[in-house]
């Protein structure tokens, strides 16, 4: 095979994946504004309890930190321009630099602990996704409390009990299922990746040949 060969089936290859990527970022995009509709209002605070903080780790254990932040940053793109993807239906810079603003940035660091901790290493292990979810939780956390707490004007104390306490047995939950999805569906999804990989440049190899 010649050098210039060589470079075109690379080139075709990247692409190709670059292609499947895309699909699979706007696959898990959609996932977390469903997660955002899903939303139930506390009567204690502005902060609702969602599946989106969900479908953001997924992203994370699934796509790893690079296409994780393109489907977060996506996610806030869309509510940004207009669309209302936001928890609830809500959408525009108004719910951005609102009081649950902070959580909606959160998700950035997020998916980056999430993705960058559990990718560590050739396989990941529950221990290592469990540190990668504890993390990422508490970055969340220290990001969303305190922009609650600025923004609408509450105590320390009034912001924990609005925007952390009634949160922690679904942060548990939420946890518990991303690692047990994480031991049985991300090193399919991985090896499935890998193995079309491969599948596509045996195939420009052949038609080469």
């Amino acid at each position: 095979m010649s050098k210039h060969t060589a470079n075109t089936v690379d080139s075709a290859s990247v692409a190709k994946f670059n292609l499947r990527m895309t699909v699979y970022c706007a696959l898990f995009t959609a996932l977390i504004i469903v997660g955002g509709y899903i939303s139930i209002p506390l009567p204690i605070g502005p902060v609702p309890i969602v599946l989106a903080d969900f479908f953001v780790i997924i992203a994370g254990l699934f796509l790893g930190w690079k296409y994780g932040l393109i489907c977060v940053a996506m996610y806030l793109g869309l509510g940004a321009l207009g669309l209302p993807v936001f928890a609830g239906g809500r959408a525009g810079l108004a719910v951005l630099v609102g009081p649950t603003g902070g959580f909606l940035f959160g998700y950035l660091l997020l998916v980056f602990a999430v993705g960058l901790i559990s990718g560590k290493g050739k396989k990941a292990t529950d221990a290592t996704n469990l540190i990668a979810l504890i993390v990422g939780n508490i970055l969340l956390y220290l990001v969303g409390v305190p922009w609650l707490k600025v923004v609408a004007h509450l105590s320390w104390g009034a912001a924990l009990a609005a925007g952390l306490t009634p949160f922690i047995i679904g942060i548990v939950i939420k946890i518990a299922a991303a690692v047990a999805l994480g031991r049985v569906l991300v090193p399919r999804f991985k090896h499935k990746l890998a193995s079309a990989a491969a599948a596509t440049a045996a195939d420009y190899d052949d038609e080469d040949n």
